[in-house]
C-alpha cells in the first residue's frame, strides 16, 4: 500500500483525510477508491483541472499543488512523482531496462517470465514508469521496464529515473527518424542505456542484429552471439531450440520470440535461477494484442498491428515466410504506413514492400504508401478490409502490420492505413462466422 502518512522522499503537506492507495494514475478516469491521482502537466491541460473529478471518484489522495481535501500538497507534482520513483526503485533487487527499435515488448515479456519478475504494462511513458516503480519497488521481485524513446536526450532522462542494473538493446533500425535523425543517431541515443549512471555498473546485452553497433558488448540470439541458443526450429506450431543443453519450446512463436527467450534464460542463469523452471514459464508467455499474436483456425491471422518500423516489419515477414500453409493456402501480407521515418520514408516503404513481395505469396498495401507496400493497393482501411475479406480462404496465413498512429483522427487513421487492428478483428469475425471469400 502507498500510505502518504508514512515518511515521503519529498516535502509535502498531507491532508489528514488522505488515505493509503494500492495504485497511482495520472489519468483521472482511472482514479477510484484504491487508485490515487497525480496531477501532472499535459500538452494541453494540467492535471489540476481533473482533481475534483478524481476526488469525486473516491481517490484516496491526490498529489498536487492545490489545497484540496485528501491532497498530498507539493510544490511540483511531477518532480515529487519522479523523486518518489527513484527512492522506491532503490529497494528492488534487480531492474532490467529494455529498449530497441523493435521487439521491446516481446523481450520485456519473456525476460519477466524467465526471471519471475514484475513488468511494465503496455504504456512506457515517464509517468507510467514512475508509477510502476513506486508501486513495485518494495515487492521483493525483479522489475523489467520497457524504455522507448523518440527524441534526443530522452534515454538519459529514463536512465536517470530507472537506474537499470541490466540494459538491453533488442534491435537498431530506422524508427523515429524525424527526431533522432539517422541510424547512427538512434544507436547513439539508445546506447545510453548501457552507460554507468551515478557510479553504478550496468550489465549490457544486445540482440545479435544490434551487435555491430556496440562492439565489445555481450550479445544474445542464435548463431554468432555471445550467448546463443542452438538448433532453432520454427514451425506453424511454434519455436523450439536448446539452451545450455536444455530443450525449450515456445508455442505459436517465431524467431523474434525465440531470441527474447534466449535473453531471458541468460539473465535467469546469471541471477542463479533454475533454468528448467524459467523455461517452463517462457512456454506460457502471452504477449499483448498486436505483438505477433497468432490466431489459428480455418485460416490463420497473425496480429502484429500494434506498431511498425522497417526492422520490425522485416522480422514479421520472415516469420510469415516460415509458415507452410496447409491445403494450398497462401501467405498474405497486409501492410500499412510506418510513421516517423523522416524524409526517406518513401524509399524505406519501397524497400519493405519489395521484401514483402519476396516473402509473401500475396501482398496488400494501404494508405499513402500502399503502392510501395503491396501489389494490391487501397486508399483506405475500409476498402482494404472489404477486398481482403473477399479474397481470404481456408488455409491462408494472413499477417497484418502497421504503425498505430494513435494521435491521429479516426478519419486520418482510416485513410493512412494505420490502426489495422480493425482489419484483424474483421478477419477473426469472418473466420469464426461467415465463410471466407472462396
Amino acid at each position: 500500500m502507498l500510505d502518504p502518512h508514512l515518511p515521503l522522499p519529498f516535502t509535502a503537506a498531507v491532508h489528514p483525510e488522505a488515505r493509503a492507495a494500492r495504485r497511482l494514475t495520472w489519468d483521472s478516469r482511472e482514479a477510484g477508491p484504491e487508485v490515487a491521482f497525480v496531477a501532472l502537466p499535459g500538452e494541453r491541460t494540467h492535471g489540476n483541472a481533473f482533481v475534483e473529478q478524481a476526488l469525486a471518484a473516491g481517490a484516496p489522495f491526490v498529489l498536487t499543488d492545490l489545497d484540496v481535501p485528501r491532497a498530498v500538497r507539493v510544490a511540483d507534482a511531477q518532480a515529487a512523482l519522479f523523486g518518489w520513483a527513484r527512492a522506491e526503485r532503490a529497494h528492488a533487487p534487480l531492474v532490467v531496462g529494455v529498449t530497441g527499435s523493435a521487439g521491446k515488448t516481446t523481450a520485456k515479456s519473456y525476460v519477466a517470465a524467465a526471471l519471475d519478475a514484475l513488468f511494465m504494462p503496455v504504456f512506457n511513458t515517464m509517468p507510467a514508469i514512475a508509477c510502476f516503480l513506486i508501486e513495485s519497488g518494495r515487492a521483493g521481485r525483479p522489475l523489467v521496464v520497457e524504455m522507448g524513446i523518440d527524441r534526443v536526450g530522452e534515454m538519459a532522462e529514463l536512465v536517470d529515473l530507472v537506474r537499470p542494473d541490466v540494459g538491453v538493446i533488442t534491435t537498431i533500425g530506422p524508427a523515429h527518424l524525424e527526431q533522432l535523425g539517422s541510424i547512427e543517431g538512434i544507436a547513439r541515443e539508445k546506447g545510453v542505456i548501457l552507460r554507468d549512471v551515478a557510479g553504478q555498473p550496468v550489465r549490457g546485452l544486445v540482440g545479435s542484429q544490434a551487435a555491430a553497433f556496440y562492439p565489445g558488448v555481450d550479445s544474445y540470439g542464435f548463431g554468432d552471439a555471445t550467448f546463443a541458443g542452438e538448433a532453432l526450429t520454427v514451425t506453424p506450431g511454434g519455436a523450439s531450440f536448446r539452451f545450455g543443453g536444455m530443450p525449450v519450446t515456445l508455442p505459436l512463436a517465431s524467431t523474434v520470440q525465440a531470441e527474447a527467450a534466449v535473453l531471458g534464460l541468460q539473465l535467469a542463469r546469471e541471477a542463479g535461477l533454475p533454468l528448467p523452471a524459467a523455461a517452463a514459464r517462457l512456454g506460457g508467455v502471452s504477449v499483448p494484442g498486436g505483438r505477433y499474436r497468432v490466431h489459428p483456425g480455418r485460416f490463420t491471422v497473425i496480429d502484429d498491428a500494434y506498431n511498425a518500423s522497417p526492422v520490425a516489419v522485416r522480422a514479421a515477414l520472415d516469420a510469415l515466410h516460415g509458415w507452410a500453409p496447409a491445403g494450398g493456402g497462401r501467405r498474405i501480407s497486409v501492410l500499412g504506413r510506418m510513421l516517423e521515418l523522416g524524409p526517406t520514408e518513401q524509399a524505406l516503404h519501397a524497400e519493405v514492400g519489395a521484401y514483402a513481395r519476396e516473402r509473401a505469396d500475396l501482398t496488400f498495401g494501404v494508405g499513402a504508401f500502399g503502392r510501395e507496400l503491396g501489389e494490391r493497393t487501397f486508399e483506405s482501411v475500409p476498402a482494404l478490409t472489404a477486398a481482403l475479406l473477399a479474397e481470404v480462404r481456408d488455409g491462408d496465413v494472413v499477417l497484418v502490420k502497421a504503425s498505430r498512429g494513435i494521435s491521429w483522427t479516426p478519419a486520418r487513421r482510416a485513410q493512412e492505413g494505420v490502426g489495422l487492428d480493425v482489419v484483424v478483428q474483421a478477419l477473426l469475425t469472418a473466420r469464426d462466422g461467415a465463410p471466407p471469400g472462396r
